[in-house]
């Protein structure tokens, strides 16, 4: 019931709301990305998401040159970019997602496409839900812990997701991007390519 009905509704209508209520936050930086970046707001790309369905995820842009560079994350970085992530303001556009139905509120993140040929069968469990903003994965380290322990947390949430376990990760979530808490790995601004 909670999975089919509810959690789809309860996703739809947290998403209206926050998207006007953030909504002078979305066109302010929009027009400062506008202007720092000469012109490139938005970040779009192909993830994988429920049953490893391809959709367009959507973020502010906060780094320069391409995907692949031979630079960095680090040097790639804007320096509006960094405050950017650093307050999780990227992830904000992402509710247009939740909106279209392509993403939850709550779930695995989406990774690259490049990963589905990567994860045992264990690991593949995360795409039998939809992927979300937040997860069970994010408020138990984020970049600061490795993919196994990342990808145990997520075939944990899609096994026991319910409407408290939602609220405990939404709550904490809010926690943790107030205090910036968890953005970065130890070594590096974003997580290490995952191996397989």
């Amino acid at each position: 019931m909670y999975k089919q009905f509810i959690k789809p509704l309860f996703d739809f209508i947290i998403a209206v709301i926050l998207l006007i209520l953030l909504s002078p936050i979305i066109l302010f930086f929009s027009l400062f990305l506008f202007i720092s970046n000469r012109g490139n707001v938005f970040f779009i790309q192909q993830r994988p998401g429920l049953n490893k369905k391809y959709f367009n995820i959507i973020k502010f842009k906060t780094m320069k040159g391409e995907f692949g560079s031979p630079l960095t994350d680090e040097e790639r970085l804007t320096k509006v970019g960094k405050f950017v992530r650093s307050a999780s303001i990227d992830e904000i556009l992402q509710l247009i997602n939740v909106l279209k139905g392509e993403m939850s509120l709550v779930g695995p993140r989406p990774l690259l496409i490049k990963y589905l040929s990567r994860y045992s069968e264990e690991q593949a469990k995360r795409h039998n839900v939809k992927p979300g903003i937040t997860g069970w994965a994010q408020v138990n380290g984020r970049n600061a812990i490795s993919w196994e322990q990342k990808f145990k947390y997520d075939c944990e949430y899609v096994e026991k997701q319910s409407f408290k376990l939602d609220f405990i990760i939404l709550f904490k979530t809010l926690i943790y991007v107030l205090k910036r808490k968890g953005i970065n790995s130890n070594e590096q601004l974003t997580m290490q390519e995952f191996k397989g």
